[in-house]
Parts: structure tokens; sequence; C-alpha cells
């Protein structure tokens, strides 16, 4: 297959999530609170040739466009992401993502004795740090599978 072949078809309206590190998309699935339930069009393409990346995955959802949120949380486990928004076919958006300062209410804290698990009326709010997140009322940091503390 030539570099020049569509290895999945064009969406008509959606959102394609490019430069996504390689063996990183059902993250990002899991991030969005995709699973196949909703009745969107999904494609994926896993580890397929990048000049920026060596590798990358790919993630189009026909017929759904990202919240701010979601990009936010998605920055953190693809940095180098690039998020397209698709009307008609055409790219209407081209964004990369950036990583926030802090995040709020979109994940959980694993530290069962934080205040945000307590059945309080508290979201949380997670700082963005230099190897993971940390949450600001415990202190725990998230370092590693953060998909799995996504908070949909």
């Amino acid at each position: 297959m030539s570099d020049h072949e569509l290895r999945v078809s064009k969406i008509r309206n959606g959102t394609v999530i490019d430069h996504v590190e390689g063996g990183q998309a059902l993250n990002v699935l899991a991030i969005l609170g995709i699973d196949g339930s909703e009745g969107f069009g999904v494609s994926i393409g896993m580890n397929v040739p990048s000049d920026r990346l060596g590798h990358k995955d790919v993630v189009k959802v026909e017929g759904r466009e990202l919240s701010a949120s979601e990009v936010d949380v998605l920055s953190l486990i693809a940095p180098e992401a690039t998020i397209n928004i698709i009307r008609e076919f055409e790219v209407a958006e081209k964004n990369r993502v950036t990583r926030p300062e802090n995040v709020r209410g979109v994940l959980s804290c694993p530290n069962h004795n934080c205040i945000t698990n307590a059945d309080e009326p508290v979201d949380t709010r997670f700082d963005v740090v230099s190897d993971g997140v940390r949450c600001d009322y415990c202190s725990t940091i998230i370092r590693e599978n953060l998909a799995e503390h996504i908070d949909v």
C-alpha cells in the first residue's frame, strides 16, 4: 500500500483525531466514552506510518464534535494530537491540542480518602504537572493509565 492510499474512508461530519501516539487509540475512545453503543461510526487506524511520530494512531468519529474539556483531557495522553473538525467531507477546523494548566470535573481521584470520593458536592480538580496530573485536594499524582480515571 502506498503512502497516498486511504486506509479508512472519509467522513461527512465529525472529528478526526490525528497524530495520536501509537497504541493510544483505544484510550482515546475510553476518554470520549465511546464503546460502540452510541451509534457513532468510528474508524481507527493503529500504528500507521507517520513522518512526525514514526508510527501513529488515527481515530475518526462520525457525527460528533469534541468539547473543550474532552480536548483538554486528550492532550494529557496525546500531546501531539491534531483535532480536525469535518463538515461536509472538508476540514472546517484544524487545531493542535495544548496541555491545560488544570482539568476540572473530568477525572476521578484514585485516593479513596480524597474528599472528591466522599459524596460531597465537590468537582474534581487536577493540576497538570510534568509527569502526570495532581489532585488539587489530596495531592495524589496520576502518572500512568490516565484513561482509567476518566469520569464520564
